[in-house]
C-alpha cells in the first residue's frame, strides 16, 4: 500500500466491511457455545491472560483483520518505531518510549546515536538523588529531612505518574517502602488545586518537583511560581534551591527560576508527554516515594511487554490483538466508545490516564499525509473500578448503547481480607462480578426466560436484556510494580496499533494548541481590564458578555501577594 493510499480504500478494508453482514447474523450466546472458537480466542503471556471470546468476531474475522494489518504495513511500522525512525513526521521526531525501560545493554538508535546510555545516565542520577532524599543525607534549608513531595505538572506529566502512584499505594512492598512519606500532585491551575496540594504540609519538610520539558508550560509554571512563593515566604529565597528540583531540558530557564541546574533531570524530544511516565517525569517522584528498586520493577514489567509486542507473531500478540479488535469495533461495527473497567480499586486512576493516551493520540481527522479521513478514528474512553461502575453507568451498557468493555481483573488482591463465617472473601466477592458481568453482556436475558420465571407481562420489556454486547477480559496474576508496568505498556502499544492501522500520526497533538492560543488573548484582556480598566473588546458577543460579567465580580484577593488558602 502506497503511503498516500488511505487504508479504507484497500481491498482488505472493503472485505471487512462486507464481512460485517456475516457478523450481524450471529449472537454471542451462540458463539460462546463453540468451545474451539473460545479456546482459540484466549492467549497468555508472562502471567497475563487475555480472553477475547466475547468479542463479536469469528475465526475468519481475525484472519481478515490480520490481512488488514498487512495492508497497513503494521509490522513495518512497529519496526520503524523500535528502530528510532522519525515516525512522528509532523514534529520530525522519533517515538522511543520503549527506550525508557530498555535494559542497560540494549541498543536503540535515534539520529544514529544509541539513546539507552543517556536513559541510564538519568536513571542512575534519579537513583542516587532519591536515595539521598530518602536517607536524610539531603535535608531542607532548616536541616529537616524532606519527607513530602509535591510533583507539579499537567497532562502526561500528571496522569501517568498519578495512575502508577495510586496503584502502588496499597501494594505491600511499595507501601512498606513509602512509610512516613507523602507524594502529592499539583496539575490544575485552579487555586483550589494549589490549596489542596499543600494542605497540612510544612515547607520545611517538602520537596517540589517541577515537571515541564520547556519550562514554559503556562499552567505548570504559574503553579511552580506559587509554590516557590510558598517556600520562600516561609523559609527565605535561598531555600528554593534546597526545596525545588526540575524535570526539564531547558537548563537556562531552570537556573533563572532559582533551581540548581545540577538538580534538573532530563528527558528527550522523542518522549511524548502522554508516554513519559517511564522517564524522569514519573520515575523521579515515584522513586522519591517508593525507592528506586520498586520503580525499577515497574520499568521491567513495561519492558517485558515491549519485547513481547516487538517479537511475538500477531496471532498471540496481546497489544496487536487488542488494537485490531478496537479497529474492528470502531470502524466496522460502529461502536465509538470503550469502557475500561478494572476490578481493583488500586487502578482507579488507570482509565483517566488511558483516556488521555488514547484520545490525544488517535483523535485525528487526517491521515499522516494530511489527507482528510472519510472515517472516524479514536475511541471515547471512560471507566470506573468495579463494582462502583456497576452502580453508576452499567445500566446504559446493559440496556442502552452498545459500548465494548475491557474487564481487568487480578487473581490475588494487594490487601486480602476474609471474615470468618462469610461465604467468600472480599476479593472473591469482587471477582464474582468480574466473571459475571461479561457473560451478562454477552448472553443477555430473553423475554422467554422472563416469561418462564413468571415475570408480569408489563415488566418483561423492561427486564429484557438483548445481550450480544462485546467485551474482553484481562486477568493479571497480581498487582505489583511489575504487573502495573505490564498493564501500562499493553495499552500504550494497543493505541499505537490502532493509529498504525488507521494511517494517522498517534504521536502529535495539534488539537490542544488552538484553545491555548485563544486563552492567551483572554489572559491579555483580563490583565488590561484589571489593571487599567480597559473595556472588553475584540471578542464575539457571547464571550464579551461573559467576560464582562466575570470582571464585575469580586476576586476575593486582598493583596497582590496573598497567602495560600488554609484548608
Amino acid at each position: 500500500m502506497a503511503s498516500s493510499t488511505l487504508i479504507c480504500d484497500t481491498p482488505q478494508w472493503k472485505d471487512l466491511k462486507a464481512h460485517v453482514e456475516d457478523i450481524k447474523n450471529t449472537h454471542l450466546r451462540d458463539l460462546m457455545t463453540d468451545s474451539d472458537r473460545c479456546k482459540s480466542f484466549i492467549t497468555e503471556f508472562d502471567g497475563i491472560i487475555l480472553d477475547y471470546s466475547r468479542q463479536r468476531v469469528i475465526p475468519p474475522t481475525l484472519d481478515k483483520l490480520f490481512q488488514l494489518a498487512e495492508a497497513a504495513r503494521l509490522k513495518e511500522k512497529i519496526d520503524s518505531m523500535y528502530n528510532g525512525e522519525k515516525i512522528n513526521s509532523t514534529e520530525n521526531r522519533s517515538v522511543l518510549h520503549v527506550a525508557l525501560r530498555a535494559a542497560r545493554d540494549k541498543v536503540i538508535q535515534s539520529d544514529g546515536k544509541n539513546v539507552v546510555p543517556d536513559v541510564w545516565h538519568v536513571l542512575d542520577q534519579i537513583k542516587e538523588f532519591s536515595e539521598r532524599i530518602r536517607s536524610g543525607s539531603w535535608v531542607g534549608a532548616t536541616g529537616k529531612a524532606l519527607k513530602d513531595v509535591v510533583a507539579v505538572g499537567i497532562g502526561g506529566s500528571f496522569l501517568g505518574p498519578l495512575f502508577v502512584h495510586t496503584a502502588l499505594q496499597t501494594d505491600p512492598e511499595a507501601a512498606e517502602c513509602a512509610k512516613g512519606r507523602q507524594l502529592r500532585f499539583l496539575a490544575n491551575v485552579d487555586p483550589i488545586d494549589v490549596a489542596r496540594s499543600v494542605a497540612g504540609l510544612n515547607p520545611e519538610t517538602t520537596l517540589v518537583v517541577v515537571v515541564s520539558k520547556t519550562f514554559t508550560t503556562a499552567e505548570t509554571m504559574l503553579n511552580a511560581r506559587t509554590l516557590r512563593e510558598w517556600i520562600s515566604g516561609a523559609l527565605g529565597h535561598q531555600a528554593v534551591a534546597k526545596h525545588m528540583v526540575a524535570v526539564s531540558t531547558n537548563l537556562t530557564l531552570v537556573e533563572k527560576f532559582g533551581i540548581d541546574p545540577a538538580n534538573a533531570f532530563a528527558f528527550w524530544d522523542w518522549v511524548g508527554g502522554r508516554y513519559s511516565v517511564c522517564s524522569a517525569v514519573g520515575v523521579l517522584p515515584l522513586s522519591l516515594q517508593y525507592g528506586f528498586p520498586v520503580v525499577q520493577k515497574f520499568l521491567n514489567g513495561a519492558e517485558s511487554i515491549d519485547d513481547h509486542f516487538h517479537s511475538t507473531p500477531f496471532e498471540k500478540n496481546i497489544p496487536v490483538l487488542l488494537g485490531l479488535l478496537s479497529v474492528w469495533n470502531v470502524s466496522f461495527l460502529g461502536y465509538p466508545a470503550r469502557a475500561i473497567l478494572p476490578y481493583s480499586q488500586a487502578l482507579e486512576k488507570f482509565a483517566p490516564h488511558i483516556q488521555q493516551v488514547s484520545m490525544e493520540s488517535n483523535g485525528k481527522g487526517v491521515s499522516i499525509d494530511g489527507i482528510p479521513l472519510p472515517f472516524e478514528t479514536g475511541e471515547i474512553d471512560f471507566g470506573e473500578p468495579g463494582t462502583n461502575g456497576q452502580h453508576s453507568f452499567y445500566q446504559l451498557i446493559h440496556q442502552g448503547r452498545i459500548i465494548p468493555c475491557d474487564f481487568i481483573g487480578v487473581m490475588r488482591s494487594q490487601q486480602p481480607i476474609y471474615l470468618k463465617g462469610e461465604v467468600v472473601s472480599n476479593h472473591d466477592e469482587l471477582m464474582s462480578n468480574f466473571f459475571a458481568q461479561p457473560d451478562a453482556l454477552a448472553y443477555g436475558k430473553a423475554p422467554e426466560q422472563l416469561f418462564n420465571e413468571k415475570v408480569p407481562n408489563h415488566l418483561i420489556p423492561h427486564k429484557t436484556f438483548l445481550g450480544n454486547r462485546p467485551s474482553l477480559s484481562l486477568l493479571l496474576p497480581t498487582l505489583n510494580a511489575y504487573n502495573i508496568g505490564q498493564l501500562l505498556a499493553i495499552y500504550e502499544h494497543r493505541i499505537a496499533v490502532e493509529g498504525f492501522v488507521w494511517g494517522i500520526n498517534s504521536f502529535d497533538q495539534w488539537g490542544v494548541e488552538l484553545g491555548k492560543s485563544l486563552a492567551s488573548q483572554v489572559r491579555k484582556q483580563l490583565h488590561l481590564s484589571r489593571t487599567k480598566g480597559t473595556p472588553v473588546e475584540g471578542f464575539n458577543l457571547s464571550t464579551t458578555t461573559l467576560l464582562s460579567r466575570y470582571l464585575e465580580a469580586e476576586t476575593g484577593i486582598i493583596s497582590e501577594q496573598t497567602q495560600l488558602p488554609k484548608l
